[in-house]
């Protein structure tokens, strides 16, 4: 054979060995199983629970790790999330759901076909494996007892939240009547903005003005808290309305160190994206040890304020570096 008609045959061989070595690699691929993590809303909160997958896809690079965040912050855009997800036959969800009375068939579906977990809002009358999270209950007193510090005199205050279909949402609200009950505390209402949040910041400029005398604004999804605290200094009362918040937006840490906002209750959404991920890679390889007795795995929550702020801050920094 010469030397032109060799080059000819060998590219096409060449060309042949590089498509199989890509085929192998894509059918490797395709034959990890995909773990997802469906949000309720798009928030650093979020961002920080990615973290805590982006661990678990260290520690087990078998799998495929996923975020999925909602921007809707809708039961409807969350159903599409999920169909979408069964339609490509991920191996487990975890999801913090927002509207759990309407959202329980469409879970069921989804525990049916693949490992369902809940994480961050409940949804206990679905077939879910489990709840990891926080006890909003438990965590909406502790945010009572820091509204009840911030006014020992008691004072009027108004609560903001993107929905009471939420079970989160329900629970924190009743949390702080509890602890507020038989003091001269007044929640004078609860305030929705449906995850909006030019409706959540006119929410909170409409009750500066409506009550002049209002002495505390607390926000209890984590983006409504900066947005009180814009209000707030906008109105030009940053200092002479209190405000207790939940979670720990950049802009909420910022307003506890120069005093504008009081504290802050804060969850752990790092273990929530690292234990959703970890223990359903455990469930799938027949481990269902991790379940408690009553199907929920409680994170606790703590108190962020002046005193701790500083420290919590640069924790939170580390969490976020890429």
């Amino acid at each position: 054979m010469n030397g032109p008609m060799k080059k000819l045959l060998t590219v096409p061989l060449i060309a042949t060995a590089a498509a199989l070595v890509m085929a192998t690699g894509m059918a490797e691929a395709q034959q990890k199983k995909t773990i997802a993590l469906v949000t309720n809303v798009a928030a650093d909160f979020w961002t920080i629970a990615g973290r805590g997958l982006e661990k678990a896809q260290k520690e087990h690079p078998d799998y495929n790790v996923e975020l999925i965040v909602t921007n809707e912050g809708t039961a409807a855009g969350q159903r599409r999330e999920l169909d979408d997800l069964l339609v490509r036959g991920v191996a487990g969800i975890s999801i913090s759901v927002d509207d759990a009375p309407h959202a329980t068939e469409e879970l069921n579906k989804v525990a049916a076909k693949t490992v369902l977990i809940t994480t961050d809002s409940d949804a206990p009358q679905s077939n879910r494996l489990a709840y990891i999270g926080t006890d909003n209950v438990s965590a909406g007193r502790q945010a009572g007892e820091e509204i009840k510090k911030a006014l020992p005199n008691g004072g009027k205050i108004a609560l903001f939240v993107g929905t009471m279909d939420a079970d989160n949402a329900r629970e924190r609200v009743q949390g702080i009547k509890e602890a507020i009950a038989g003091t001269k505390v007044e929640l004078v209402d609860v305030f929705t903005d449906q995850v909006d949040f030019a409706k959540a910041k006119a929410n909170m400029e409409n009750v500066l003005v409506k009550y002049p005398d209002i002495a505390l604004l607390s926000g209890l999804w984590s983006y409504e808290t900066p947005l009180i605290y814009d209000a707030v200094k906008a109105a030009g009362k940053a200092g002479k309305v209190k405000i207790v918040g939940f979670d720990e937006d950049q802009r909420t840490l910022r307003g506890i160190s120069d005093g504008t906002i009081e504290s802050t209750v804060v969850q752990q959404p790092y273990e929530f994206g690292y234990l959703s991920a970890t223990n359903i890679i455990k469930t799938l390889n027949g481990d269902k040890s991790w379940i408690p007795a009553d199907r929920k795995l409680i994170v606790p929550t703590k108190v962020i304020s002046k005193s701790n702020v500083a420290e919590f801050t640069a924790h939170l920094k580390e969490l976020l570096k890429k």
